[in-house]
This record gives C-alpha cells, structure tokens and sequence, in this order.
C-alpha cells in the first residue's frame, strides 16, 4: 500500500507542471489612444486577453493582478468585452472579473475614463462626463481593432460591455438608451441629501453643447453592476435591444435601488436577467481590496455582516462568463474566421 502511494505521488509530481503549462494563461497590455472629446489629450486602457506560456501575475497600483505583461497572444478568434469603471475609479477595481472573462476566451479592455477617474475628476457632473465615456468605450473598441498585439485574435463582429455604476450608465448609453437629464434634477429634489448623484443639485455642468447620446452598433450585450439609471424612463429605454443580466445589492446606499437597478429591471424593452444580492452594498462589485486600498479607502472595503466579497466574485465571475458565452458565443479557433 505504501509504495503504491508513493508511486501515486511521484506520478502527480511529474504531472504538476505539465497542469501548470496547460492552465489558462492571461496577458496584460495598455492601450494609448486620443480622447475622443480631446484629440491632444491620451486616453489610456488597460486589455486582458488570453495568452501563450504558464500563469504569471503582475503588481499594478495596489492590486496583484493575474496577467503578464504584454505577453503573446493566443491562437484563436475571441470576442470582445469593455469594462467601464464608476465615478472617480479605475479599470483595476474589475481585475478579477477581466482575468475570470480572459481566462475563458475574451479580449477584455477597462477604460480609465479621462476626466473621471481615481486620479483626475476634472469632468466630474458635466454634459462632457454623460456623454463623452461612451464615446470612449466606443473608441477603446477601435483601438483594439488596430492594435498589433491583439488585432489578430480579435472577432469585432462580437462585443459585449460591462458597467460599474456610473458605468453602467455609460454601457446602457453605447447600447442605445437616451438619457433625460431633467430627471436627474427631480430626483435630487426628492433625495436632496444624495451627495453622490446631486453634490450639484442635480444640474450638470454644460460644458459642450455639441455632445448628444451615442450607441454603437456593434454592441450585441451588457452586464450591470449596481447602475446608476436615474436619467432613463422607459421610453429612453426603448432603443436597447440587447441582452442585460444586471446585479445589484438590496443594501445599496449609494444608489437608491428602487430608482436605478429596480426601475431598469421594470422598464427594459427586453426583460433582463436580474439578480438581488441580499445584504450587499455599492462596492461589493469592485475586487476584494488589498491592505493598501483599506487603508486609505476602508468605506470601499468594508461589507455588512454575511457578506462574503470573495464569494460573491467567484459568482459574478461564473456568471460573466456564461452570460457573455451565450449572448456572444465563446473563442473559436483560427479557421472561423471573423473580424
């Protein structure tokens, strides 16, 4: 018995790295293109896609991330998903569910939204903010479509999105939804204490005035996470004729759930899939923090009592990538064809 245990031991440490070299590897590669709203001005993007060699990971700001840097593409046709990020965050704060989506057979890539990011606010509650990150997430598209290190592997006929917050805004926006800003202004009359949605009063700035809603055809689904939907009824809803799994918290208290996810849930032209997460807040979607990050962002970190952040990912991530295989359809190999 013994020596066939050892036998047995000895062949699973001949097999190990064999496992290792088979595991799914993700690359990681940052993207430098023009805003959209500032031809002068770079706006950057960070892409996750799946890559030749072993498993490696890489410190990027306060995260440890499951991607190499710039590492070789793999073989294969896959579709695409652009993350969008909440207000005054990072592309970073999604990391997990970009490998998770890398991992399974897309190019994923996370804007960092100029003027409305972690770093830089400068557009915070303008006209320029509500409708210039669409157009950046429509330009990020393009941007992959041109790049030398992912172009090859990209199947552009099929492109999903995924928005945080405001981001989700942002995604319902790229997929035809026509925000009215004047129901942003009777919200905060009615929740003037908001901070968040009416620090100022629920008038955005007017900045541009040659700025309107922009969809991009190309959009075939989206996935939500507690979104921001103030601005949308039903008849603004009306042109979003994809498919939509939208996660939310019932202890959201940032966004009023009854007026955001709960109305888009109701008002949608196509029933979406909707799913209540009991007991969990607003930032229960962004990736189980790091030290760094509770130390100086503890109201981001902390979750209510019962609240498991790393259990809830292992689900969105599960989730992401069965929603996004059945809307889209998963990798497919070199001869499909595609682009």
């Amino acid at each position: 018995m013994l020596v066939r245990l050892s036998a047995i031991l000895a062949l699973m440490a001949l097999l190990a790295p064999v496992a290792a070299l088979s595991a799914p590897a993700v690359g990681m590669h940052w993207l430098a293109l023009a805003d959209p709203l500032v031809e002068s001005q770079p706006l950057n993007a960070v892409a996750f896609y799946p890559a030749q060699g072993r498993p490696r990971s890489s410190e990027v700001d306060v995260y440890r991330v499951d991607a190499a840097q710039d590492a070789p593409l793999a073989a294969g046709r896959f579709p695409l998903v652009v993350i969008s990020h909440g207000n005054n965050g990072s592309p970073f704060a999604h990391h997990d569910l970009a490998t998770a989506l890398a991992k399974a057979g897309f190019i994923v890539v996370a804007v960092l939204h100029t003027g409305d990011n972690y770093q830089d606010r400068s557009r915070a509650g303008t006209f320029s903010n509500l409708y210039g990150r669409p157009l950046q997430l429509s330009a990020a598209i393009d941007s992959v479509q041109s790049d030398p290190l992912l172009m090859a592997g990209l199947d552009s006929r099929r492109v999903g999105v995924i928005g945080y917050s405001a981001g989700g805004e942002s995604a319902l926006i790229l997929a035809g939804a026509q925000p009215e800003p004047e129901r942003l202004r009777a919200y905060c009359r009615q929740w003037p204490d908001d901070q968040d949605a009416c620090g100022s009063g629920g008038a955005l700035i007017p900045d541009r005035d040659d700025l309107s809603a922009f969809a991009d055809p190309r959009v075939g689904a989206v996935m939500l996470m507690a979104p921001l939907a103030l601005m949308f009824d039903r008849k603004g809803l009306e042109p979003v004729r994809v498919p939509v799994l939208i996660y939310s918290g019932d202890a959201d208290r940032i966004l009023q759930l009854e007026q955001n996810a709960a109305a888009l849930a109701q008002q949608l032209p196509i029933p979406p899939d909707f799913r209540l997460l009991p007991g969990a807040g607003h930032f229960v979607f962004m990736a189980p923090c790091p030290e760094a990050l509770e130390a100086v962002a503890p109201h981001v970190c902390e979750d209510a009592d019962g609240v498991d952040r790393n259990a809830i990912h292992e689900r969105l991530s599960v989730e992401a990538v069965r929603f996004f295989s059945r809307t889209l359809g998963g990798s497919q190999p070199d001869s499909a064809g595609g682009g």
